[in-house]
């Protein structure tokens, strides 16, 4: 990737051939060096680690309570999606908080392990403002979908936010016309196939719609954003904001969680 405009080019590319930036040992050394720097969270992970952190964070909470009160009541006290409380409860705020939210631990395992490769390249090449919105709105986007659809069936899992991601690199291979675009195009695409497909396999017991639903948001952000290539400074502090608002939107929902606490428990 170049480390001016973050086109794909090929290695043996001394010159990038999109903005001309010179490509050589020199800044294939200073990527190196971040990453030793940066330890076993490089920079570019950051954001993608920080979700990792409070998805685990609200697991380990969600373990606890279901000791005491059982899954269902834990999932719906932290804000599980559910429709009537959405839409008869004006509970808007479950469908970013479901999105931290996971039902057991392979569950949890499964979407941290796609989160952190996905995530850190989508961070890669929108960057951290565009990668924050993408995911946002592929969690909204998603539970929102999946409330109107089956609005008395709970549900939680970051793989509405991980298909927004998805769907944004899929925008980016569409806009791309280069071999390269049409190769990550193919990639995700297939990606999309194999995890709708599980979708209709008895026990495990995926939401497909929440799956469609981030899907769409993601590639209708991600075909909007562009990446950070020849930009204005206008056009990027714009993005920088969208991604400030999506973080405040984010920390608010926490806060609503606590300010309905107790939650009833589902059922």
């Amino acid at each position: 990737m170049c480390p001016n405009c973050r086109a794909f080019i090929t290695t043996s590319d001394s010159i990038c051939p999109y903005c001309g930036e010179k490509t050589g040992p020199r800044a294939v050394d200073v990527h190196r060096q971040s990453e030793v720097l940066g330890g076993l969270i490089p920079q570019a992970h950051f954001t993608t680690v920080l979700i990792l952190v409070i998805n685990f964070g609200f697991f380990i909470a969600s373990q606890w309570l279901s000791k005491t009160g059982g899954e269902g009541f834990a999932l719906d006290a932290l804000g599980a999606k559910w429709g009537p409380a959405i839409f008869q409860g004006h509970q808007w705020w479950r469908l970013v908080t479901a999105g931290f939210l996971h039902g057991g631990w392979l569950h949890i395992l499964m979407n941290s392990w796609v989160l952190y490769d996905l995530g850190a390249q989508v961070e890669q090449v929108y960057g951290t403002p565009r990668f924050l919105v993408v995911y946002f709105a592929g969690t909204v986007g998603g539970f929102y979908l999946s409330a109107l659809q089956n609005p008395n069936v709970p549900s939680v899992g970051s793989s509405a936010g991980i298909m927004g991601l998805i769907g944004a690199m899929i925008a980016f291979g569409v806009q791309n016309q280069s071999s390269v675009g049409k190769a990550i195009r193919g990639f995700y695409t297939r990606w999309v196939v194999y995890i709708l497909v599980l979708g209709f396999i008895p026990g495990f017991n995926t939401d497909n719609w929440a799956h469609i639903g981030g899907l769409a948001a993601g590639f209708a952000i991600g075909y909007v954003a562009g990446t950070p290539v020849r930009t204005s400074d206008a056009r990027e502090g714009l993005w920088r904001a969208l991604g400030a608002i999506c973080v405040l939107l984010t920390l608010a929902s926490f806060f609503m969680i606590y300010v309905n606490w107790p939650a009833k428990q589902i059922g």
